[in-house]
């Protein structure tokens, strides 16, 4: 029962955006709103940045893969839209959405510097920052202090939260700042530096790819944040209906069966 209400009222939130029009666009704003322009296309152009597993993943061969990715289907699915992936940056993602595209998906953190600029879904995943390293050395790099000494090398993403952590917090560990994420794992391996400060779900499931790796503590990490999809600042409606989704996927079992292979 609980289901079908829930079916029935994302359908009423669409029907009620593409019925009334300009009352369901932004204050001042003509025309339907972005989710009825999405309708009216017969597209959902969905921001990603093709590096962060296991939400989104874009290979050498151009297939996109990810929790994010599958969720991205569904909800273009549901929409009744096709579907089309736009590669974007972190240091890019709150420039983007509204540009290039109708919304950015890819385990994107919530942040007031975000949220000043764009427009936040409900959260949908708790995560925090936490050390990954090599296997031989998670009781050397356990705490920020054992972190944060000279010779010690963190390397980072340019442009996203883990810059924006290792900036704040390392005031004597050197940065190195490595530009494709998609290969930044294999610099712990091969020891051109010594540790990566990211989301405890990455760290989890990097671990699990590469055996010389570990997690370190992610169940307690060092911050506590929260996963969301971003929208173009002031389109109401549309987060209206992408909550009524999110909370739709998660009642009617999707969300399980989409991250289970991803986070177990």
């Amino acid at each position: 029962m609980m289901i079908k209400t829930r079916v029935v009222a994302l359908g009423v939130v669409l029907l009620v955006v593409l019925g009334v029009g300009t009352a369901a666009a932004a204050p001042g704003r003509d025309g339907p709103g972005r989710l009825g322009e999405v309708v009216e296309r017969g597209e959902l152009r969905v921001c990603s940045t093709g590096d962060y597993r296991p939400f989104t993943y874009l290979d050498p061969a151009g297939r996109w893969s990810g929790i994010d990715v599958d969720l991205a289907a569904d909800l273009a699915r549901r929409l009744g839209t096709r579907l089309t992936l736009v590669r974007t940056t972190w240091a890019k993602v709150a420039a983007d959405v509204g540009n290039r595209c109708d919304l950015v998906m890819g385990g994107v953190s919530v942040t007031p510097a975000r949220a000043r600029t764009a427009l936040f879904t409900t959260p949908y995943l708790r995560d925090g920052k936490t050390p990954i390293t090599r296997c031989a050395d998670v009781a050397k790099y356990s705490t920020p202090q054992q972190i944060d000494r000279a010779g010690v090398r963190v390397i980072v993403n340019p442009g996203g939260t883990n810059d924006q952590y290792a900036t704040a917090n390392l005031h004597h560990a050197t940065i190195v700042r490595y530009p494709d994420n998609n290969t930044i794992f294999e610099q712990l391996i091969s020891g051109r530096a010594d540790l990566m400060i990211t989301d405890a779900s990455e760290t989890r499931w990097q671990a699990r790819q590469h055996p010389q790796l570990c997690a370190v503590h992610p169940d307690q990490p060092f911050t506590h944040e929260e996963k969301a999809y971003l929208l173009p600042r002031g389109e109401d409606a549309f987060r209206q209906f992408v909550d009524q989704w999110l909370l739709e996927v998660r009642e009617d079992g999707t969300y399980a069966r989409v991250t289970r292979p991803w986070l177990g």
